[in-house]
Formats: structure tokens, C-alpha cells, sequence
């Protein structure tokens, strides 16, 4: 899947996925009344906005892009009819030719791993049959377990072909209370990488493992030092825009042959229509709004090279 992942990367020369993070607060009142007029003001009604709003930015950018990553807390919170809205997201958008990183940030040991492999990954068996539950193209996994909990995922991404991207130096302000500590003189975010450069072994694509990380784009020193690290790693990068990540902090995270990382933003496009830098849309072309960020976040972070 790293393959496929790279390829579209350098067809769409677009280093960037675009956060499919919806919330209310973020969909035009156009699309919340007509979805509460056929579902009311229900968590039906709630799951068919964010899902038409969804659709609405992937027509309008899928062109540009290489892949989405819908967050799946966004959609599960809406219980039901949110987990729907999240697997017809994810059909639409790998129906568009995107590859899909379900950031569902798992991490359990043993049979309850296997079982968040198969169903975000893999297949599941019931009776002659086998059935995919989510079917995204890669997970974001949680190594806080360790290899216990990566190693299911490992065995199913051999067998379907499919990547995880495992968090290693997140991007929020919190992270340095774990992720930094000291031991035997190296931060735990170091560890973690050599880890993952070890599992990423067992799973390679052509030049680059299947087996990513995360690295937030607010920590660029220790990216340096973790993309040397981790040098077949592909490197999932959050916290660019919303969160303070600058195209100019980002170099250190790509390799000299300008692959080796994928640039996050999430409500910066999705909710681009609401922000000051956008005023000259509106509800009614919210997705055309996404479209010239995606456009600007493109041009900004082909920029460094």
C-alpha cells in the first residue's frame, strides 16, 4: 500500500492529506436543515450532514489530493449512524481513487489487537465467508502496548497488503509529559522510532516500509533527528496549519529524494470557509473554499524543496 501511497504522491506532485475531521460547527446551515428535515434533529440526521458534507469536499478536491484521513472519534460520537457515515466516507473516497489512513489510533495485545487489525484492515470471517468491516488503506496505531500490539496489525498488513502509521512524537503540547522522558539518556520518542524501524522491516513496499509513524509538525529538531532514524519510514505528519506547523519546519521531515513524508491538515480545509483567510466564500461554495486551501497547503509545502 506504500506504493500505491507514494505513486499518487508524485502523479498529483501533493504531499498532503486532507483531515476528514467534520463536526457540526463546521457544516453549512444549508446541509444541516436539509438533513434534519429528513431525519430530524437526531443522531441520524446529524450523520447524514456530516456525511454530505464530507462528500461535498472530497468531489470538490480529490483531484489534487493522494489520500484522506477521516478521524474516526468525529464520526463515532454520533453512535450508530455516525459509524455509517464514517464507512461510506471511507467507500466514497476509495471509490474516488484515494488512498484512506484511518486515524483510529488503536493499541491493545493479543486477540483484541487482531480483532482492530482485521476490522479496520483485514477481513473477517463469518461461517464460508469473509467480509471486510472499514477497509481503510492504513490505521494509525498506538505502540504504548509494545510489539504485542503491533504485531497483529503487522501480520494483517502482510497478508492484505495494506500500512498502519504508528505514533512516535505527537504534535500536541502534552506529549513531552511520556514522550520525552530520558532513558538510559535517550527520550522515549527515539525508542519508540528505532522500534518502529524494526517492525518496518518485516513489512516493505519497494523503497519504504508499510510501517509509517507520526511525527508532529510543531517538534521539527526531532523530526531531524528521527527521519534519520527511521530512513524507509514514511513519516505522517500533523499539526501543520491550525495547530502552528509552518511549511518551513518541514524539510527536515522529507528525504533528498523528496519523498518519505505526508503533510496533515485537517480543519484548516474542511472548515477553510469559516476562516478570514477565505471570507470570499460562504456557506453555499464551502467546498469550493477547500479546494483553494488544498491549493495554497500544495503549493506551500512544495515551497521548501
Amino acid at each position: 500500500m506504500i506504493n500505491q501511497l507514494i505513486t499518487q504522491i508524485q502523479k498529483k506532485k501533493a504531499p498532503v492529506v486532507v483531515g476528514l475531521d467534520p463536526m457540526l460547527k463546521y457544516v453549512p446551515k444549508k446541509l444541516l436543515e436539509a438533513a434534519f428535515q429528513e431525519y430530524g434533529e437526531t443522531l441520524e440526521g446529524a450523520a447524514e450532514a456530516i456525511w454530505q458534507f464530507n462528500k461535498g469536499i472530497v468531489d470538490a478536491t480529490y483531484d489534487l489530493i493522494p489520500a484522506v484521513k477521516p478521524q474516526i472519534a468525529m464520526y463515532e460520537q454520533f453512535g450508530l449512524p455516525g459509524m455509517s457515515a464514517f464507512k461510506k466516507t471511507v467507500d466514497y473516497c476509495k471509490e474516488k481513487g484515494l488512498v484512506v489512513i484511518g486515524d483510529v489510533k488503536r493499541g491493545d495485545i493479543g486477540s483484541t489487537s487482531e480483532a482492530y487489525a482485521v476490522g479496520h484492515l483485514g477481513k473477517v470471517t463469518v461461517g464460508s465467508q469473509a467480509y471486510s468491516g472499514f477497509d481503510e488503506d492504513f490505521v494509525t496505531v498506538n505502540p504504548y502496548l509494545g510489539s504485542d500490539g503491533i504485531q497483529p496489525f503487522i501480520e494483517v498488513c502482510k497478508k492484505e497488503k495494506k500500512g498502519i502509521f504508528v505514533l512516535v512524537k505527537t504534535s500536541n503540547p502534552s506529549s513531552g509529559e511520556f514522550q520525552d522522558q530520558k532513558i538510559d539518556g535517550k527520550p522515549l520518542y527515539e525508542l519508540v522510532g528505532q522500534k518502529v524501524a524494526e517492525w518496518g522491516e518485516q513489512c516493505m513496499g519497494d523503497s519504504y516500509s508499510n510501517v509509517g509513524c507520526v511525527v508532529g509538525a510543531t517538534y521539527p529538531e526531532m523530526g531531524k533527528v528521527l527521519r534519520k532514524i527511521m530512513p524507509k519510514t514514511y513519516i505522517l505528519v500533523p499539526g501543520y496549519g491550525a495547530q502552528g506547523g509552518a511549511a518551513k519546519d518541514l524539510a527536515p521531515y522529507f528525504n533528498e529524494d523528496g519523498l518519505g513524508a505526508i503533510v496533515n491538515s485537517s480543519r484548516g480545509i474542511i472548515a477553510a470557509w469559516q476562516s478570514e483567510k477565505y471570507a470570499s466564500f460562504d456557506g453555499t461554495t464551502y467546498a469550493d473554499a477547500s479546494r483553494q486551501a488544498v491549493e495554497d497547503m500544495i503549493a506551500d509545502i512544495n515551497s521548501i524543496f
